[in-house]
């Protein structure tokens, strides 16, 4: 029976990958389209112009909205390998490959002890509500080695830390991983050093290689505050009231321009400030780092500060739908609440953009209504992670969703060498035997 019902469980949510991506491919073709602005316009002009610079040897030094860590040039040749293709089919068919890859991993991890295989259907849901900008972006590519170094961190460590540096030097966010990860012990040294020293071998490589490869650290610094922002809301509204600002492209994207614009950058920038303050006060207070505390932590972090980010671009989405999936994935992660609610931010953003992103430019009542729900909606989905990541460490995560599993409260009671109880898919089968606690006095 057990043969027969695996193959099921497996070809359902393959289907429905297969099903959804069809259409989003339909879209990025133009074969189907959406209202709004043609978002496949960064592959074929942006990318595509990048990928030319790039093959002379250099970065993009003379483009501003050059903003990416050097390894991102990477992602924008990699079309080059399938010459045969113009260079945006080639790009999307990379996407749906790497698209591809990230399911499996949610697949056989969902059938590991201690997993489930509902992650896989959140990210499968999650591209889909995104809609085309998933497959019109390189994001996808960095969350597929973000996803694939949570789910390598217990078995091989090492591998893990190169992989988050990998992704680090793809597009910054990734490092956030190593939030929630342990400070003592063998596997916690291996996925550090692993960490430290790939990204100082890559980084050395890509300055050695090509001028320019730092450029980007000064054209992300002069940034503003894009109209889609959690602080763009405030313009959004006071030009209901005569506010005299304009949007602009400013540095690659739509930016507020005017009067009190530097004010709210500064504000967007103490927020990210205070979010890096409140987690290292959780990691401060932390009593104890559970099975699931890694990738909660990774998704707390990028939630926040995804959130108070000056720019919240669409593709930004995808890597809270990569991490809430795998928080979904391991059954000791308390955060299925947080990831219902990326879900239907993800599903909103579609709306914004592109659908009805004129709407948004305008400061339109109906552009401006779905800035305020999906902001909200991530506001609430941050400030829920950050209580259930607080309440996870403080008492073994029993107080919002009902007991642990028993295979993970076995992992949570003492880490077996200071990495293993910290890191998600900690089983009772991977951690050594251990002799029952005597019961706590009354």
């Amino acid at each position: 029976m057990s043969r027969i019902s695996a193959p099921r469980g497996v070809w359902l949510p393959v289907a429905a990958w297969a099903v959804t991506r069809a259409v989003v491919l339909l879209c990025v073709l133009r074969v189907l389209v959406l209202p709004g602005p043609d978002v496949t316009t960064d592959v074929s002009v942006i990318y595509q112009g990048w990928f030319d610079v790039l093959k002379t040897g250099t970065f993009p030094l003379a483009d501003v909205t050059w903003q990416y860590p050097p390894a991102a040039a990477l992602a924008i040749l990699s079309p080059g390998l399938l010459p045969f293709l113009d260079y945006a089919p080639a790009f999307f068919t990379l996407i749906l490959l790497t698209d591809a890859v990230v399911l499996t991993l949610f697949l056989r991890a969902g059938r590991r002890p201690g997993h489930r295989p509902a992650g896989a259907w959140v990210w499968i849901a999650g591209v889909a509500l995104l809609g085309p900008t998933a497959y019109a972006r390189y994001d996808l590519m960095v969350t597929a080695v973000a996803v694939a170094a949570l789910f390598a961190v217990v078995r091989r460590p090492r591998v893990a830390g190169a992989l988050i540096a990998f992704g680090a030097l793809l597009k910054i966010w990734p490092a956030l991983l190593l939030t929630g990860a342990a400070a003592r012990g063998r596997r916690a040294r291996a996925l550090w050093w692993s960490a430290a020293g790939t990204a100082a071998g890559l980084t050395l490589f890509f300055v050695a290689a090509a001028p320019g490869a730092l450029a980007f650290l000064t054209f992300q610094r002069d940034r503003g505050t894009e109209v889609e922002s959690l602080g763009a809301l405030v313009f959004h509204i006071a030009r209901q009231f005569g506010w005299q600002g304009q949007v602009l492209l400013n540095y690659g994207s739509l930016e507020f321009l005017g009067p009190g614009v530097p004010v709210a950058g500064t504000v967007a920038l103490t927020l990210s400030l205070a979010a890096v303050g409140w987690l290292f006060l959780w990691r401060v207070r932390a009593r104890e780092l559970g099975p699931g505390t890694l990738c909660e932590a990774a998704f707390t972090a990028t939630l926040l500060f995804t959130t108070t980010s000056r720019v919240i671009s669409p593709q930004y989405m995808l890597w809270l739908v990569g991490l809430a999936a795998v928080c979904v994935t391991v059954r000791a992660c308390r955060q299925t609440l947080p990831a219902v609610l990326v879900l239907l931010a993800t599903g909103v953003t579609l709306l914004e953009f592109p659908v009805r992103f004129a709407d948004v430019v305008a400061s339109d009542p109906k552009g401006v209504a779905l800035l305020i729900v999906r902001n909200g909606l991530l506001v609430a989905a941050s400030l829920l992670a950050c209580r259930r990541l607080w309440i996870s460490t403080r008492d073994g995560g029993r107080a919002d969703d009902g007991p642990r599993d028993a295979a993970a409260v076995v992992g949570a009671r003492k880490p077996a060498d200071g990495m293993t109880a910290a890191t998600p898919g900690l089983t009772a089968a991977a951690a050594p035997p251990r002799t029952p606690a005597p019961p706590a006095p009354r």
